[in-house]
């Protein structure tokens, strides 16, 4: 059974299998089909990224049995929901070859003399069909994409402001860059008001008629509507990839339309094993003049943008200028990069993009990304302690051990201080086997703990017990006795957003627009899962369900302002790919072969830490009432507090979030409910 499937993967749960089952299953696929290990030499044909003779690739997204529907619905219907497309790899494509080379040759002419790559003109994708799906029906055309909106303007603080959009140095027909200080935005849903620049389409981000080359990755695709997104004769592309062996992979390459062979290249990362997901969602964008770096949250499918009506998810974007040394042809391949671009550059080497890609990166002026962290979960293990200074180096800065460096490399941690609590609030589309180990240790990491802290009260307090195995038991996953006070405080200082059974059946998708929102009711049920900081996530944008993924870090202190002293919010957001797991985060374990701590990660994740504002200085001694523990006031949804995130990090959901319970319409959304 796909339950049992689900289950018996190294010994313990995995969630991103289960989700996998269960999207396969909502199409009537067979969910014991292999999937994707990637295993094998990593391979990429892409040389360079910048203008200086390009060799850009173009890609065909992930095929996948996915019926066809139009791109926009109308706002005064109720939209249908939009079935899953497969995850992970292209499956080959799904491509005729024969056919597509046929129609191309039909349409050449009115290719040639239309700009616009409407649906019409589009070469239909041919996805492989599952013995239960049914024939894709056909798509209307598709609309022209908008013009990008102008952005709001806002404090210079480090968001976006109108001032900002030219770049600091000087050079020749220098564009003019609209997210040139980054900014995070909600993505677009048809049938709800645009939020006065604070949301953002798909076409916005990529802008077809400029782009030069994208490099794109993700879990879920829709080949289809990405390509009617992309100019492909103008736009090459390299596709971060899920392939299941060196076979697929050939086969994905061979099955490449002739006319896109000289545009389109995969990169398939590795990934160690049977069991985890190429999750990660990292966009580089290259256009004349500068590079867009693009973390969402969502997949490349139309309902993930907002195109059903029915989802919404969130979006970081920064446009980085080129170095002008290098518009004039002068060197510089040797420029530093801030943390942030080491950071994205260490996770795409790992990937195995191709090496003249990352070095061009180098070419571009990083210095606004100063203010952000890159955050990173590279599969397999990694060892704190070895003579590779490389492989060390990684393990500092992957999973929840690379979040507690960014946050404490950022000036935003707060271990050893009086004022160390803080106020943790998590958005997601996904939990898994959850338990308070995991809680704990993404909760310190959001204090700045580099991870050594709980695994360091979870071994200590392991060792001896059971059967003597002290090494076995200082992994396990549950919370030593003696440590529940520990666990308790973080949970009174947490809280996880995910969707009631209420919130997914009263939602305009209804409950089959929810099939990619996982929770499992066997995990829910442990005695070892945290059910009490669970809370319903339910959007500000009515009827809109979530795929966002973002961790809310507030946190109080008090400052000198002349003889008082006064209360200061501020705090952080993490935006990115990663939702509530083990599998997401990792986990910081003892190595049983050499004794030396490990982190193990099963996904390829990726996300952005963006600090908030400092607010709400006022004296302590004019507080009204509310009480303050260890620098926190108690109130989880203090309007004082969410104000550090107004400009910078949208808060999508609504607050208080009403408390879930294990019956009734307020129990969790499980994901066996849906259809």
């Amino acid at each position: 059974m796909a339950d049992s499937r689900a289950s018996d993967i190294n010994g313990e749960e995995d969630e991103d299998e289960a989700l996998r089952l269960a999207i396969a299953l909502s199409l009537g696929q067979d969910p014991t089909a292999p999937r994707s290990s990637g295993s094998g030499a990593n391979e990429i044909d892409l040389t360079l990224i910048d203008d200086d003779g390009h060799d850009h690739r173009k890609t065909n997204p992930t095929a996948s049995a996915v019926p066809k529907r139009p791109s926009v619905v109308d706002p005064t219907q109720t939209p249908a929901p939009a079935p899953a497309p497969l995850y992970g790899g292209l499956s080959a494509l799904g491509l005729d070859r024969k056919k597509m080379e046929e129609e191309r040759l039909a349409r050449l002419n009115k290719r040639k003399a239309s700009s616009d790559l409407g649906a019409a003109e589009m070469r239909p994708a041919q996805r492989q069909k599952a013995s239960s799906a049914t024939a894709p029906q056909p798509q209307p055309a598709r609309p022209a994409p908008p013009k990008p909106l102008p952005q709001k303007e806002e404090e210079d603080d480090g968001s976006e402001t109108a001032s900002s959009r030219e770049p600091s140095v000087s050079a020749p027909k220098q564009p003019s860059l609209p997210f040139l200080k980054g900014v995070v935005k909600k993505t677009w849903a048809a049938g709800q008001p645009r939020l006065g620049g604070d949301d953002i389409k798909i076409e916005e981000v990529l802008q077809r008629d400029k782009l030069e080359l994208a490099v794109l990755s993700s879990y879920q695709w829709d080949e289809e509507w990405l390509l009617s997104k992309i100019d492909l004769p103008r736009t090459k592309v390299v596709l971060v990839a899920f392939a299941t062996s060196e076979a697929q992979k050939s086969e994905m390459r061979l099955n490449v339309p002739r006319q896109c062979a000289g545009s389109l290249r995969f990169c398939f990362p590795p990934m160690h094993g049977p069991a985890g997901a190429m999750h990660s969602k990292l966009q580089l964008l290259k256009y004349d003049g500068y590079l867009r770096v693009v973390v969402p949250t969502g997949n490349l499918v139309p309902y993930d943008w907002g195109e059903t009506g029915v989802m919404e998810n969130m979006v970081f974007v920064i446009d980085l200028p080129k170095k002008v040394g290098q518009q004039m042809g002068g060197g510089g391949d040797n420029q530093q990069l801030t943390q942030f671009g080491e950071d994205l550059c260490r996770f795409l080497g790992a990937q195995g993009l191709d090496v003249n890609l990352i070095g061009s990166l180098r070419k571009y002026d990083w210095t606004e990304t100063s203010r952000y962290a890159f955050v990173h979960s590279i599969a397999g293990s990694h060892f704190l302690a070895t003579e590779n200074g490389v492989a060390a180096a990684t393990a500092r800065t992957t999973g929840y051990c690379g979040l507690g460096r960014a946050v404490s490399a950022l000036g935003l941690g707060m271990v050893g201080s009086e004022e160390g609590t803080i106020e943790m609030d998590i958005v997601c589309a996904s939990i898994g086997a959850v338990n308070d180990s995991l809680l704990q240790a993404l909760y310190y990491a959001c204090q700045g703990d580099s991870g050594m802290k709980e695994y360091e009260m979870r071994t200590a307090t392991g060792k001896g017990k059971g059967k003597g195995k002290g090494k076995g038991n200082s992994n396990s996953a549950s919370t030593p006795a003696g440590d529940n006070s520990a666990a308790e405080a973080v949970k009174r200082h947490t809280r996880v957003y995910f969707p009631s059974l209420e919130t997914v059946t009263q939602s305009r998708g209804g409950r089959n627009g929810a099939g990619t929102i996982c929770l499992q009711s066997k995990w829910y049920e442990a005695s070892t899962f945290p059910r009490a900081v669970l809370r319903d996530c339910k959007s500000t944008r009515k009827g809109l369900l979530m795929h966002s993924k973002v961790v809310y870090v507030r946190r109080q202190e008090c400052r000198q302002q002349g003889e008082d002293k006064a209360q200061a919010h501020h705090g952080f957001a993490y935006v990115g790919s990663a939702n509530l797991s083990e599998s997401a985060w990792g986990r910081l374990v003892k190595d049983r072969a050499t004794g030396t701590p490990k982190v193990t990660c099963r996904n390829w994740e990726c996300g952005v830490v963006v600090p908030a504002a400092v607010v709400g200085l006022s004296p302590s001694s004019s507080r009204d009432g509310a009480s303050v523990s260890g620098g926190v006031q108690k109130k989880e949804s203090d309007g004082e507090s969410w104000n550090v995130f107004r400009g910078r990090v949208p808060v999508p959901m609504e607050l208080p979030g009403a408390v879930l319970s294990s019956q009734g319409a307020k129990k969790p959304w499980f994901f066996t409910e849906a259809g």
